[in-house]
């Protein structure tokens, strides 16, 4: 029978999610010629190439595809496995780790985690703040075990390596400046505001919401300010330096400034959706479950 390695499969996985020797050998904390020499072995025991050149790169092979789809499953298999093996060991008690984008911290994880704490006081959960797409990558490393983030930064579906559960779509508002003449109109379309400047990060999640927002209603946002922190931006927002779209999570009544007026659009409302991951497998033990049962009660109790 073909001996089958689980560290070197590993590897194998990595170096399909990262592409490159290099990638893998950082993500994993290797030598790019201890990542090759195992790739190696690994051929070897299973008798098959995996690896072929394109380039001055290397890609997969169709066998090494065909292993890793079975990897895949493997792994998910001793996710369940240790997430059972831990409540037997303990039963409620453990530590779950958590990454979120900023946002949802306020909104979802700390209202969860309290909740937690009064339901299953012996569950111990560690948050980390991250950005959208980088939850996912800690996700996948094993750095953290529950990613909340974007839909829209994380994997599909389809993935066999992470199992997502949908905890709501956060609606986005316009914020503009309380004397700016549509700040108390009846009604306010995207569309009104094409020839107005637009604050928004420079890059990243929000940039690419924004842009994908205004560009759904009709034009490309001009962008007058650039800024990643909801603070900065809609202290210049109140300034009259510009309008902004705003998550309403971002917003709460904490954070409400007298010189900005929120208004949202009536007929082409945007939303992000949030979701949550873990690693297949993982969502049926009692620690990683606990806690997205508690997120998805936190999201369900939240004004639309």
């Amino acid at each position: 029978m073909t001996e089958w390695d689980i560290r070197k499969l590993r590897i194998l996985r990595t170096l399909g999610e990262r592409g490159t020797v290099t990638a893998t050998a950082e993500a994993l904390l290797m030598t790019p010629s201890a990542v090759s020499q195992q790739l190696a072995n690994l051929a070897r025991q299973l008798g098959v190439p995996l690896l072929e050149a394109h380039g001055r790169r290397v890609r997969l092979t169709d066998a090494a595809h065909l292993v890793l789809r079975h990897a895949d499953a493997v792994f998910a298999q001793l996710e369940r496995a240790e997430a059972e093996l831990t409540g037997y060991l303990h039963g409620e008690v453990g530590e779950v780790r958590l990454a979120a984008f900023s946002t949802a911290v306020p909104a979802l994880v700390v209202p969860a985690v309290q909740r937690l704490r009064s339901d299953h006081p012996a569950l111990e959960v560690r948050v980390r703040e991250a950005e959208a797409a980088e939850a996912y990558d800690l996700l996948l490393a094993g750095e953290v075990d529950v990613a909340l983030s974007l839909a829209a930064h994380a994997p599909t579906a389809r993935d066999p390596k992470v199992s997502r559960v949908p905890l709501l779509a956060d609606p986005l508002d316009v914020a503009l400046p309380a004397g700016h003449p549509l700040a108390t109109a009846p009604a306010l379309r995207l569309a009104d505001l094409s020839g107005e400047p637009w604050i928004f990060g420079g890059s990243g999640p929000w940039s690419e919401i924004t842009l994908a927002a205004c560009e759904a209603a009709g034009f490309v946002p001009e962008q007058a300010h650039s800024a990643a922190g909801w603070t900065a931006i809609l202290a210049m927002v109140e300034a009259g330096m510009g309008v902004a779209l705003v998550p309403r999570m971002a917003t709460a009544e904490r954070d409400a400034r007298p010189g900005v007026v929120l208004r949202a659009p009536t007929a082409d409302q945007p939303r992000r959706h949030v979701v949550a991951a873990v690693r297949r497998g993982a969502e049926e033990g009692r620690g990683a479950g606990r806690v997205l049962e508690a997120l998805t009660s936190v999201a369900a109790g939240r004004p639309d």
